[in-house]
């Protein structure tokens, strides 16, 4: 069957859109579709949402990962993103490659039709806008979950993000981030002995992620005859409202890690950032937030995107007795340690670990932890947006801050302008 959507038919009002999600689980359900995976038996049939470039790097690593796994469905906005998806799997992984042409779809509503097949597990790997929206339709289908990290890129998004980890805990789903430092067996091994006192009591921390450009990795599409929606889409590691800005997107990832260290989230945070260099889109290409976390553990984050300067990506935390410079695996003090041990690829191994839980009839669960970690960011941003200090419990309960379009269409989308502190507001 050949598919037929096409981007300049293919229209999805806001409202539509959130409905036709829960519409969507709720007729799986009904038909006895929702074909949870059965503990012990041998194949697993996983879809993807989202084929770009590290969607499919992810499908790889879960083939890789566990023997029976076999991709069946294939969804993206655009037909072109998923012809190159379908040459590398080719390429890399032709056994496991088993999505017929039916099963292959394009547009706002692939999701739904993605999750209407007969799948076990759903990798999402859409730009972080829709992260949440797609979580919950796949719960509320009965579909264990791998998920790109951030959780979202507004307060909107996390708070539906939490609602359906909830869920997927009661329907026994599992529900994998793609903060894979939390699958490193140097990570893990440092972060208990951190727990056991090693360091003694945290009373401060840094977390970064400065590097370079991401031009070299990320495509940035020229406008031309494009559509703003289309443009912007394409495009959307460089618009707020489709990554968040890089401090969500990618530092989210060492925030993630400094969380999982205290065992808990900020209580407040004061941030700067601004554009230096950057002409593409609207986000910053530098943050620096100050997060206070409760007993006045004060830790500072930094992240930049801008070539020719000293890069660092890293975690340290400081406690009474001694010092963790985690991301090395080294522990300095009166109980000195370094990790010396295996440590697989941690792309490859988050993907056996889920597989795994799926197959023991074991669910995972950490959709709570990658949403609080991106409230982090998101916060983080908010404060140097406006120039406001903000406290988590505001941001998370009372923020109306929602960067979703109107509309899902191929259509005119005015790009938000640069946020500038002290003249954007904070809502």
């Amino acid at each position: 069957m050949k598919n037929e959507t096409h981007p300049k038919n293919n229209k999805l009002s806001r409202r539509d859109f959130i409905r036709t999600s829960a519409v969507a689980g709720a007729a799986v359900l009904a038909s006895g579709g929702s074909n949870i995976f059965a503990a012990g038996s041998d194949t697993i049939r996983i879809g993807i949402i989202g084929c770009g470039g590290q969607g499919t790097r992810d499908l790889v690593s879960c083939v890789k990962s566990s023997p029976g796994v076999e991709i069946t469905a294939m969804g993206d906005l655009f037909e072109d993103r998923m012809k190159e998806s379908l040459d590398k799997l080719k390429k890399d992984v032709p056994a496991a490659l088993k999505v017929t042409p039916d099963r292959r779809f394009v547009g706002f509503d692939a999701y739904r039709k993605v999750l209407q097949c007969d799948v076990h597990m759903v990798v999402l790997t859409t730009p972080p806008h829709w992260r949440a929206q797609h979580l919950k339709a796949a719960v509320q289908a009965g579909k264990h979950v791998f998920m790109e990290k951030p959780a979202g890129v507004d307060p909107k998004a996390i708070r539906s993000m939490i609602e359906t980890a909830e869920l997927a805990e009661q329907k026994r789903l599992s529900v994998v981030a793609g903060t894979q430092r939390r699958h490193s067996k140097k990570y893990q091994e440092i972060i208990r002995r951190i727990h056991d006192g090693a360091i003694g009591e945290i009373v401060s921390g840094q977390g970064y992620w400065n590097g370079g450009d991401m031009l070299g990795y990320w495509k940035w599409y020229d406008k031309q005859a494009l559509s703003d929606m289309e443009w912007q889409c394409r495009s959307w590691p460089w618009f707020t409202w489709t990554s968040g800005d890089h401090i969500v997107e990618q530092h989210v990832h060492n925030l993630d890690v400094l969380n999982w260290a205290l065992q808990a989230h900020p209580v407040q945070c004061i941030g700067m950032g601004g554009r230096a260099v950057r002409d593409l889109g609207n986000i910053y290409d530098h943050f620096t937030v100050e997060y206070e976390y409760p007993n006045g553990v004060r830790i500072e984050s930094m992240c930049r995107q801008i070539n020719g300067c000293t890069d660092r990506i890293a975690e340290r935390v400081v406690g009474t007795k001694g010092f963790s410079d985690i991301d090395r695996g080294v522990i300095t003090g009166e109980k000195p340690f370094r990790y010396e041990g295996p440590d697989p690829d941690h792309y490859v191994q988050e993907m056996a670990d889920l597989i795994k839980s799926i197959r023991d009839g074991k669910p995972i669960n950490e959709a709570k932890n990658v949403a609080e970690s991106t409230m982090n960011a998101i916060m983080g941003r908010m404060s140097a947006y406006t120039g406001r200090a903000l406290k988590w419990d505001w941001a998370m309960n009372a923020s109306k801050l929602d960067l979703a379009p109107a509309k899902y269409e191929w259509g005119d989308l005015p790009v938000r302008p640069v946020a500038v502190p002290g003249k954007t507001p904070l809502i």
